[in-house]
C-alpha cells in the first residue's frame, strides 16, 4: 500500500509546521533525500487523463504509475499540484521536489537542464481544429475535409493559441521557420485541456496538443480533428534535477524498463488511453469536469462544519466505510453511510430507517463525542484528527491503551504517527495486549492503522482536487 503523505493544510484548521525531518540539504541527492525522509515529493496536474477525482476514488494515469513506483521503493508518495512549466521547472532546481511529472517532451535544450527518465510515453504533437459546423450533414469525407488545414504551409498566418510555457510554441515557431512565413503564436493562461475545450466551443480556431492526450479529450468533443501532425515522434518523461551518475534516475528507468512491458504496465495504460474505456469525465462526480464527490456533498459540508471538520475529510471517511453507499450494511452490523454500529444508532436515537442526511448527522455527532474523550494534551489538530479516527474505528478504549503503551515505551502519547501507532498495530500480540497497563484487550491494530492511513491519504487527493468551499 502507499502511503500519500499529508502536506501544507492540516485536516481540521490552520497549517502545520514543518517537521525537522523534512529540512534536507538542497545538495542532497534526490534519492537520499527520499530514502531519509521516507517519501517521494512529485509535481503533477491534474485532468481527466492524470490525475483526478471519480466517484470519490483518485484515479489517473501519472498519479497511478507514480504510485506503483513509490510502492516498489517503499516510499510514501507525496503529490502537489503544479500546472505551470515554468514554475514547475523551478521548484525542482531548487531541490523542493524530487521529480516533475507534467507530460514534459524530452528534447536536446530541456536535457541540459535536467535529468529525464526513460520514456513513459512516445507520442507526437497535432493541431486541434474544429470540423465545418455542419458536418454531420455532409455526406463525404472531403466535403468534411474541406477547409481544414492538412499541411504545415497552410498554418501560415493562422492564430493557434498553446499553453503557456509549453513546448508548443517553441515548435511552432520553428514551424514558422521552416515554412518562410508567419504562424501567430498566442501563449495562453489556459491548460492544455481548456484550449481544446475552447477550439471545440469554437472561441478560438487551433491549439496544440500530445497526440495521446487529445485522443482523450476527443471523447468529449465529437466536432474535433486531430489528424494534422505538427511534430515527429517525441518522448514523454520524469523530469529530474541534474545529479552527477545520478542514482534515482537509474532506479526509475530500471522499474520502467520491466513494469511498462508488463502485463500490469500495459493494462494501465489501455484503462486510460484505449478508446473502448469509458468516458469517465462525462460524470458530474469528476473532480475535474463535476467537482462533485458523491450524492451527498450537500449533506456532508454543513454536517462537517458544525464540527469544524474540513468537509473533504468527513467525505474521506463516507467513502472508507460504505463508498457513499447509504443502505450498505456490515457483516457486525454497521449501517449507512457512516457505517455506525447498533450501538451507536441506539445510543443516539436512530435506527435503520434513517435517512442519509440524518446518518451523517449521528455520524458527525458521533465524532465529536469521540473527540471529548480524547485528552486535551493532544494539541496538534491533524494528530488529534487520526486519534479520533482509530477511535472511529477500533473504540476509544483501545486508542487510550495504546497511549498508555507509548508512555510505558518513553514514545508520545499524544502524537499518532510514529509513535502511538506503533502500539495499536502491535495490539494483536500477546505481549501487548496482556501487559498490565492494556484495560481492553486483544484488537486487530494493524485495521485500524491502515484504515487511518488511508483516510489521511484519500483526504490529500481530496485536497489537492476538490474545492474546499465550506472548510475548516
Amino acid at each position: 500500500m502507499i502511503l500519500l503523505a499529508i502536506f501544507a493544510v492540516s485536516c481540521i484548521t490552520g497549517n502545520e509546521p514543518e517537521t525537522p525531518s523534512d529540512a534536507v540539504s538542497e545538495t542532497e541527492p534526490a534519492l537520499d533525500k527520499a530514502l531519509n525522509t521516507k517519501k517521494l515529493r512529485v509535481l503533477t496536474d491534474y485532468n481527466t487523463v492524470n490525475y483526478y477525482i471519480y466517484r470519490g476514488e483518485p484515479m489517473g494515469y501519472q498519479y497511478e504509475l507514480l504510485k506503483a513506483f513509490a510502492k516498489h521503493m517503499n516510499l510514501r508518495l507525496e503529490l502537489r499540484i503544479e500546472k505551470d512549466f515554468s514554475t514547475a521547472a523551478e521548484i525542482l532546481e531548487k531541490g523542493e521536489t524530487d521529480m516533475v511529472a507534467l507530460n514534459m517532451t524530452v528534447t536536446g535544450e530541456r536535457m541540459r537542464r535536467f535529468d529525464f527518465s526513460d520514456p513513459i510515453i512516445v507520442t507526437r504533437q497535432v493541431l486541434v481544429q474544429a470540423l465545418p459546423r455542419n458536418w454531420l450533414q455532409l455526406r463525404t469525407r472531403d466535403e468534411i475535409e474541406k477547409g481544414l488545414v492538412r499541411s504545415s504551409l497552410e498554418l501560415a498566418g493562422k492564430k493557434i493559441h498553446v499553453q503557456q510555457g509549453s513546448i508548443f510554441s517553441r515548435r511552432l515557431r520553428t514551424l514558422s521557420d521552416e515554412i518562410g512565413d508567419t504562424i501567430i503564436i498566442v501563449e495562453d493562461a489556459r491548460d492544455v485541456e481548456e484550449l481544446v475545450g475552447a477550439v471545440a466551443s469554437r472561441d478560438i480556431d487551433y491549439t496544440i496538443a500530445d497526440e495521446h492526450m487529445a485522443a482523450v479529450f476527443l471523447r468529449n468533443y465529437k466536432n474535433l480533428d486531430i489528424k494534422t501532425a505538427v511534430s515527429f515522434d517525441q518522448k514523454i518523461a520524469w523530469a529530474l534535477r541534474k545529479e552527477p551518475d545520478n542514482a534515482l534516475q537509474k532506479e526509475i528507468n530500471n522499474w520502467l524498463s520491466y513494469y511498462l512491458p508488463s502485463a500490469e504496465g500495459r493494462l494501465l495504460y489501455d484503462k486510460y488511453f484505449s478508446p473502448l474505456i469509458k468516458n469517465r469525465s462525462l460524470s458530474e462526480y469528476h473532480s475535474v469536469t463535476g467537482n462533485r464527490l458523491s450524492p451527498y456533498d450537500e449533506i456532508i459540508k454543513p454536517a462537517a462544519e458544525s464540527i469544524n471538520w474540513d468537509w473533504r475529510l468527513l467525505a474521506s471517511l463516507i467513502y472508507q466505510e460504505s463508498e457513499f453507499k447509504p443502505d450498505v450494511r456490515s457483516w457486525a452490523g454497521a449501517f449507512g453511510l457512516m457505517q455506525l454500529m447498533p450501538a451507536v444508532m441506539e445510543q443516539f436515537g436512530i435506527d435503520t430507517t434513517a435517512t442519509p442526511e440524518i446518518q451523517v448527522h449521528i455520524g458527525a455527532q458521533y465524532i465529536q463525542y469521540l473527540d471529548r474523550q480524547i485528552p486535551e494534551t493532544v494539541t496538534d489538530t491533524l494528530e488529534r484528527c487520526k486519534f479520533i479516527l482509530a477511535s472511529y474505528n477500533a473504540g476509544v478504549g483501545h486508542v487510550l491503551d495504546a497511549r498508555r503503551l507509548a508512555v510505558k515505551y518513553n514514545k508520545n502519547p499524544d502524537i499518532w504517527t510514529d509513535n502511538v501507532d506503533f502500539f495499536m498495530r502491535n495490539k494483536s500480540k500477546p505481549a501487548f495486549y496482556n501487559d498490565p497497563v492494556v484495560y481492553y484487550g486483544y484488537v486487530r491494530g494493524e485495521e485500524t492503522f491502515q484504515f487511518v492511513e488511508q483516510i489521511t491519504e484519500r483526504y490529500t487527493h481530496y485536497k489537492n482536487l476538490i474545492a474546499g468551499d465550506a472548510a475548516k
